[in-house]
């Protein structure tokens, strides 16, 4: 594992780690970029990326604005930008994907997204082309329609009223407050998580996880996921590569599968074909952290593998 910090074009500092580039890199097949979700951390995702580093894969991940270390850092924790914070985000996943491309130009790129992560991916394939080869959808969501309208409103009203940089425990509420009510005799506010106690226990005690972010955070979250679902902005997105979406059949973030099938079918209306899902019975939002989380990253790695072997054969080893 390697630790570095990375300067955006805007001149902020973002911190990134991968595992596996002090292994021979004449050995592995590609690389995964890996996006994480909303409060939390890319450390996370450590168990994943060391079975895909094992695998022969090559791992890169980062904390995105307002969260771990790169949150710490700026004194932002829960907060984005001043301005178009979800775009601005993106272009992070932007650039710290040109730096993988210019340290790796002979390995191709798959990218990952969790939760807002996948939205963030989601729209990071809507505006470049031509940056990976493949991508994996984890944890996400469907268009959330009158009420994501109401909540963006609502959010605004809380700039108004708090600042951009408040914490607003109102829109921290009406966005998770429901997503216990599915789960039996819930033992903590975090077991829409995982079915996993300890995972949830180790979420609980993590202090870059579970935080209440800023006003300014939830409008800038709400605008992006807005525009992600919008047709026009949809029928940008690369056609030309292939999708894993993965998630819990009681995902409260998917509605239990049927906002991630909408998704599915919103990308297969605009012409994109190659399209592979699967649901995990009885997974909740987080499946890498799920009871059954070795079979989810075994799904994972035959996926890759089997991409790598249809689309650049020459990459497979």
């Amino acid at each position: 594992m390697i630790e570095r910090w990375l300067t955006m074009s805007d001149g902020h500092h973002v911190y990134v780690k991968s595992w596996g580039e002090d292994q021979a890199i004449e050995t592995k097949k590609a690389v995964i970029q890996l996006a994480h979700g909303m409060a939390e951390h890319i450390h996370r995702y450590q168990p994943l990326a060391e079975f895909l580093s094992s695998s022969g894969y090559l791992i890169y991940g980062h904390d995105h604005r307002g969260h771990g270390k790169t949150g710490e850092k700026s004194a932002s924790l829960g907060f984005f930008a001043n301005e178009d914070g979800f775009e601005r985000v993106v272009e992070d996943v932007k650039e710290i994907n040109d730096y993988i491309h210019t340290i790796h130009p002979d390995l191709p790129v798959f990218i990952m997204g969790h939760s807002m992560g996948s939205f963030i991916v989601r729209r990071f394939l809507q505006r470049y082309k031509g940056a990976v080869v493949g991508a994996i959808i984890s944890g996400t969501g469907g268009n959330p329609g009158l009420m994501g309208k109401v909540g963006k409103r609502i959010a605004k009203s809380q700039m108004k009223k708090l600042g951009k940089q408040a914490k607003s425990p109102l829109m921290n509420k009406l966005i998770f407050g429901g997503y216990n009510k599915k789960v039996s005799n819930p033992e903590t506010d975090f077991d829409w998580l995982t079915r996993n106690k300890k995972e949830v226990d180790k979420y609980i005690n993590d202090p870059y996880c579970g935080f209440i972010a800023t006003a300014g955070f939830y409008y800038d979250l709400l605008r992006g996921i807005d525009v992600i679902h919008q047709n026009k902005e949809v029928a940008k997105m690369e056609k030309d590569i292939p999708y894993f979406f993965i998630s819990g059949t009681e995902d409260p973030v998917g509605q239990a599968t049927k906002g991630v099938i909408s998704v599915i079918n919103q990308l297969k209306r605009n012409g994109i074909n190659q399209l592979d899902y699967k649901f995990y019975h009885q997974g909740r939002h987080e499946v890498l952290n799920e009871l059954n989380h070795e079979e989810v990253k075994a799904d994972i790695i035959n996926w890759l593998d089997n991409q790598l072997n249809q689309l650049r054969p020459s990459f497979s080893k």
